[in-house]
């Protein structure tokens, strides 16, 4: 029962990259070490149909805890309501402006806030390319606050065959930053093989 009150927030916001997010809640389900609170905003879940086909239902039925994004007074909206941190995947660049300037307009920002107000890991998984000036002052004003800002970039030491294999990397890494123990990650970085490593060290 001590582990099941461990609890995690979920937020998917409007960017690309809905897969992320539904990923991380099929594993946090299949790990089962934490009770994931999920929030999704309405362009969050067009995204989603859109990208994967799936409705609303499809990936709420992997989190124990929907709340609507529109409920102010949900749970997740205080800092006396426990929990390990947040993670935004995706996180739109709006929903970025939002957190990054204490907007709060919604659950989705105001539960990032209550994890900035109380010091507790907020993960954005920012995904847009290129970056505007805009965007990059608000990841610099979200680090400031104690974000982390992970984009999801893939990871090519690991040589990923398939779409899948990126996906589960960067599901894993956020694992990684909230501690928790997975197997998500197939292949981690464990330094240069040998023969690259020689070869290196002749060239210099």
């Amino acid at each position: 029962m001590a582990e099941r009150n461990k609890r995690i927030v979920v937020g998917m916001s409007g960017a690309s990259g809905a897969v992320i997010g539904v990923r991380l809640l099929a594993a946090l389900r299949r790990l089962g070490t934490h009770e994931t609170h999920l929030i999704v905003s309405s362009s969050g879940a067009l995204t989603a149909a859109q990208e994967l086909g799936l409705a609303r239902g499809d990936f709420e039925a992997a989190a124990d805890v929907v709340h609507n994004v529109r409920e102010i007074g949900a749970a997740v909206a205080s800092g006396s309501f426990l929990s390990e941190g947040m993670v935004i995947a995706p996180c739109s660049m709006k929903t970025l402006a939002g957190v990054a300037n204490g907007f709060a307009d919604n659950l989705l920002t105001r539960a990032a806030d209550v994890m900035l107000k109380e010091r507790r890991r907020l993960v954005l998984v920012a995904r847009e390319t290129p970056l505007n000036l805009a965007h990059l002052r608000n990841m610099t004003l979200a680090t400031q606050m104690g974000a982390i800002v992970m984009p999801p970039v893939p990871a090519f030491y690991a040589h990923p065959q398939t779409i899948d294999d990126v996906v589960d990397h960067t599901v894993g890494r956020i694992l990684d930053l909230f501690g928790i123990e997975h197997d998500e990650i197939k292949r981690r970085w464990s330094g240069l093989a040998d023969e690259f490593g020689s070869r290196a060290a002749r060239e210099e």
